[in-house]
């Protein structure tokens, strides 16, 4: 009755419409009421719960990297990494198809959000893909496709928040995501290159020095982003949240102060939307504490541990089955809110298995992130079919061949542990 409660009654008003942090708390403390222990005393842990979820030092990363990640889509600086970009890898077959992959690596290390990308990369990559002679629908689903790397490479919100509901290192889910993340890029590249030598899109000369360099030269202080934070955390110059600081520090120097493409009402617009956005991922993070401390207290993990070992004690046949259901999860549910209602359910049953943390967060984020390209609440999907003036079910058709490299990479990121791991201390 108790998992009927915890996460059935929560699927209910997930399907009903109730805000996520609501329906968490709603659960949590009808479940209190079912076990008799709801009481003045409660009230109190009720508050005390909700208020430590937040009280974390690492959680700082998360408005500081919004920050940065806005930052830098003012101005010309997406445009600067487009165009270098398109000299550095646009003569491969493809062409901007290439190119667009690559610049999501690049901006994946300045934002950390996959819809970031799609909304501000993707306008200009959409637009450029056109005027060259691409499918709409083959540049709208590439611009998707490719924004699911951002939370991959650091710097990655969703991996912060696994960190968080999972005591895990976020220094070692960072940099535990640079190979998987080339890894996708690699296998996204691929798929561009077999499908535009099919249809015979164009693809651009093969660039001189001069301007490759001519174009390094103006890009490369928005290049040094992704160089300092990854280096500086691989180097232990500065911890994750540390980076987040500098990242949005840097950003607002190079905006501000080295190209002037920001004015003081643009940097007061952006501070307002970091601080929306960050007050509605810190409530979700405060109910999904009150949550998980609720599902720990009545030994859900342990039921869900049960389950898994009663169909097989195979750690491989609990990984297999672990993808399909957070696959099926990311159809339905936005990716922070699973992350944070979920790591404390399945993080206790896989490390029993042997799993080790940091390779199950990152199955577990990259499966999320394929559920932004999934209907009906896919976030990428509907960000890409604004940018790109396509109708959803365009949309969908457009990204539907990209779902197979994706596949293919989350299916290597399982069970070769060793792509996240290698680099980890």
């Amino acid at each position: 009755m108790l998992i009927a409660i915890f996460i059935g009654l929560l699927l209910i008003m997930f399907l009903i419409g109730v805000a996520v942090p609501y329906a968490l708390g709603i659960t949590a403390i009808v479940g209190m009421f079912y076990s008799g222990s709801f009481g003045v005393t409660q009230m109190g842990t009720v508050a005390m719960k909700m208020a430590s979820g937040v009280n974390s030092f690492t959680l700082l990363a998360i408005p500081f990297f919004l920050l940065a990640g806005k930052l830098m889509n003012v101005g010309s600086i997406t445009q600067r990494i487009f165009s270098f970009c398109n000299a550095l890898v646009g003569w491969i077959p493809g062409g901007l198809g290439q190119v667009n992959i690559l610049a999501s690596v690049v901006f994946a290390g300045m934002s950390g959000s996959a819809v970031a990308d799609a909304a501000g990369l993707g306008t200009i990559e959409i637009k450029a893909m056109e005027e060259e002679g691409f499918d709409t629908e083959f540049a709208a689903g590439i611009t998707a496709a490719s924004s699911t790397i951002g939370p991959i490479i650091p710097p990655s919100i969703p991996l912060i928040m696994f960190g968080c509901a999972g005591s895990v290192s976020i220094a070692k889910l960072l940099v535990g995501g640079i190979v998987p993340g080339v890894t996708c890029a690699i296998c996204l590249g691929v798929m561009v290159a077999v499908m535009a030598v099919r249809r015979h899109y164009p693809r651009r000369k093969f660039p001189t020095f001069k301007e490759v360099w001519r174009l390094f030269c103006q890009s490369f202080l928005a290049l040094l982003t992704p160089v300092i934070l990854i280096g500086g955390i691989l180097g232990g110059i500065f911890t994750a949240t540390e980076a987040a600081a500098v990242a949005s520090l840097y950003a607002l120097i190079l905006t501000r102060l080295i190209y002037h493409e920001i004015s003081l009402s643009d940097l007061i617009r952006t501070g307002r939307e970091v601080c929306c956005e960050t007050a509605a991922i810190m409530l979700v993070v405060a109910a999904s504490t009150l949550y998980g401390y609720m599902i720990t207290k009545f030994m859900i993990p342990t039921m869900v541990l049960n389950f898994f070992l009663s169909i097989s004690a195979n750690k491989y046949v609990f990984l297999l089955l672990i993808n399909l259901f957070l696959l099926f999860v990311g159809c339905f549910m936005e990716s922070n809110a699973a992350i944070l209602i979920l790591t404390p359910i399945l993080l206790p049953a896989a490390t029993a298995f042997g799993i080790d943390p940091v390779h199950f967060g990152l199955v577990m984020v990259f499966n999320l992130m394929i559920g932004l390209l999934t209907p009906p609440v896919g976030m990428c999907l509907y960000a890409t079919a604004r940018v790109s003036k396509l109708s959803f079910e365009q949309m969908i058709h457009g990204v539907a061949p990209f779902y197979l490299p994706l596949f293919v990479t989350l299916m290597a990121i399982t069970f070769i542990p060793q792509l996240t791991l290698c680099l980890v201390g």
